[in-house]
């Protein structure tokens, strides 16, 4: 995930204080009551294996063995979760000049449902360390950038099978998302970006797709992870941005989702919400800006994931769709 960083961010970036900002984060275990709903928490052993397994594919770039076998681990995992899976295959054109089959991967659930949310990750990989010191060119394992969100998906259609939720729930995993043109030129490389949100935005996988609103999850799974309110979601969707980290905070998470105002980024959520489904993003970004410091580089492994970054996510997550 290579994002572009707006210029407004120098503009943007403050601090709003929060009353539970200090409040411990116990990382997910208990079950939390919200007005009589009950909601399960994710088992952090689980996303973690579902990180794992896609690294043990290796790099997942377009066009590769690892690509495939892990698009099709996507579509039996969903389906045995009682989603309605559509493989959304097409032709992505990358900077570089290569043509790439791409497949953007969605997991329907409870399809008979008018009321949906929308929930999605990208799962390619970078094709090469561009951020490294050694070994630029190699692809990196993208266990936090790609990996870590489509887990933290995949567990949430686990539980959600084991507890039944009177709402629609649309996974979508993005192809294409990180093989884009991370020039340091003057060029507007944006649109180099995000090829499989924003093939989606102008192709939905349903005629007339509508949803309440949308999710996005992005490198959440590292130890030490920070979620800022982004600029773009909270331009595009306060509301949705004020409720997740809300109940983020109420949680105990408040350590994790902080009040801070951090630039925009194009990432996949600018593009569904071009496509009319207002989106948040859901990214780390470490205090000072930036990215991690394994962001497209080889230390990109299962090195950096914390299980508790992962339960914490997912369980904010959880805890938004019951209260639904």
């Amino acid at each position: 995930m290579k994002k572009f960083l707006a210029l407004i961010s120098v503009f943007f970036v403050f601090v709003f204080s929060s009353c539970d900002k200090d409040k411990p984060n116990n990382g997910g275990g208990t079950i939390v009551d919200t007005d009589e709903v009950k909601i399960p928490n994710v088992n952090r052993d689980s996303a973690y294996a579902f990180v794992k397994k896609q690294v043990d594919f290796g790099p997942r770039m377009p066009g590769t063995d690892a690509h495939k076998k892990c698009s099709e681990w996507f579509k039996s995992k969903l389906e045995s979760y009682g989603a309605k899976v559509t493989m959304q295959r097409f032709d992505a054109d990358l900077y570089f000049g290569k043509k790439v089959e791409a497949v953007n991967v969605v997991g329907v659930i409870n399809p008979e449902k008018k009321k949906r949310i929308l929930l999605c990750a990208h799962w390619d990989s970078r094709f090469q360390a561009d951020q490294d010191k050694e070994r630029k060119k190699e692809p990196i394992l993208g266990a936090d950038d790609g990996g870590s969100g489509v887990g933290v998906l995949l567990e949430i259609a686990r539980v959600v099978q084991q507890n039944p939720i009177d709402l629609g729930i649309d996974i979508l995993l993005f192809d294409v998302e990180d093989q884009g043109n991370d020039s340091d030129g003057n060029e507007d490389t944006s649109l180099t970006w995000c090829l499989g949100s924003q093939y989606w935005a102008k192709n939905k996988h349903a005629n007339g797709y509508k949803a309440e609103y949308g999710i996005l999850l992005d490198m959440v799974g590292s130890k030490g992870a920070r979620f800022g309110r982004e600029e773009f979601s909270m331009r595009n969707a306060p509301d949705v941005m004020n409720k997740v980290w809300k109940t983020a905070q109420d949680m105990g998470y408040g350590n994790y989702f902080v009040n801070d105002r951090v630039g925009g980024i194009t990432d996949d959520h600018v593009f569904v919400t071009q496509g009319g489904v207002r989106t948040i993003d859901i990214i780390n970004r470490p205090e000072g800006g930036g990215f991690g410091k394994y962001w497209h580089t080889h230390d990109d492994n299962m090195d950096v994931i914390s299980k508790k970054s992962l339960a914490a996510v997912g369980n904010v997550v959880l805890n938004v769709l019951y209260n639904e």
